[in-house]
């Protein structure tokens, strides 16, 4: 039996230049964070006892006979590329909803190959493991999503990530004192919208029009720098950054019609009349997580406002996608 623990990310400021028909010609950056929200994934060989081969519990039960049966196309196509022959059954628990902008997806393909290599009894490094889960997602399955998530959850931590025509991916750890780092944490929120999406199909509408855009993703990118300048500095105060989140979310929601949708406007809307000085719906858009920038005093009117929504308490995780349980034989 193996499991891993695999975190979810919350990504600041850069999304969109993480897209390969972006970044392969004008380059891209992401700033993002992993948070202590998982996606857990349990492994082991399955006993052949059973009229199935394989089964995959997840919010459905797959017992399929061969790898070609399996529904769930992140199952198929990682276990199909793994050239997996014995039987196996794999569970799936996550600690927040997938759909959700959390990079769910990635931490799951990013965790079940991270659990394949530890059945076999192979290390694995975080950037193959990153570039694994990025060639299955975009390449096998043919997924319209980029390349930061997959990152983000085998690295894990506060991150710089860039990505270059080349094809090379950079992760440069964003260092803070411990003060900064927790002043950072304190003003920030969480809030499930209660709408869950296709990320892939909002995704599509963005990259259609992308080179469209070329002029708000620059400056999307160019947030990176002017973020990480804010964090840095101990004299700039930190609700800059809660006003830089603000200015990126409008350039956001400026690269597709299904980015935000009335009743997001409307819940950033109310969040910011109550105190908020800034924020982003998390991931591709469309629903899922809204993040919100706000001073600690002010938290309190403003899920009083939202009272309506799940709001979620976080920290920051720094360990990345990991294995948590190792008994390849089972006992």
């Amino acid at each position: 039996m193996i499991i891993t623990r695999t975190p979810f990310r919350i990504s600041f400021f850069g999304g969109g230049t993480d897209y390969p028909t972006w970044y392969r010609e004008h380059g891209g950056s992401v700033l993002a964070t992993t948070i202590d929200k998982y996606c857990y994934i349990s492994c082991r060989y399955l006993p052949p006892f059973f009229e199935h081969k394989h089964r995959i519990v997840y919010s459905f039960i797959e017992n399929v006979r061969s790898i070609e049966e399996i529904q769930h196309p992140a199952v198929r196509a990682t276990l199909a590329w793994a050239q997996v022959e014995a039987g196996l059954e794999i569970h799936h628990d996550g600690d927040l909803p997938a759909r959700s902008g959390l990079g769910s997806s990635s931490s799951f393909t990013v965790g079940l190959v991270h659990a394949l290599r530890g059945l076999r009894g192979q290390l694995i490094s975080r950037e193959d493991l990153a570039r694994d889960a990025i060639h299955i997602e975009q390449d096998l399955i043919g997924e319209n999503v980029g390349s930061q998530d997959q990152v983000s959850a085998a690295y894990g931590g506060l991150n710089r990530i860039d990505f270059k025509p080349s094809g090379a991916i950079n992760v440069s750890p964003i260092i803070l004192p411990a003060q900064r780092k927790e002043a950072l944490r304190s003003h920030l929120m969480l809030c499930f919208t209660g709408v869950s999406r296709i990320a892939s199909e909002v995704a599509k509408s963005k990259i259609e029009n992308l080179e469209k855009r070329s002029a708000e993703l620059k400056r999307m990118q160019a947030h990176v720098d002017d973020a990480i300048a804010i964090l840095q500095t101990p004299s700039v105060s930190i609700e800059e950054f809660g006003r830089l989140l603000d200015e990126s979310w409008q350039l956001k929601r400026s690269l597709s019609d299904r980015v935000s949708t009335p009743h997001i406007d409307e819940l950033y809307a109310e969040a910011r009349k109550a105190g908020a000085l800034g924020g982003k719906i998390l991931g591709a858009g469309g629903g899922g997580f809204l993040l919100l920038f706000a001073r600690p005093e002010d938290q309190p009117a403003i899920r009083a406002r939202l009272d309506r929504l799940v709001h979620v308490p976080f920290n920051f995780d720094d360990s990345g996608s990991r294995i948590v349980l190792y008994q390849p034989n089972g006992l």
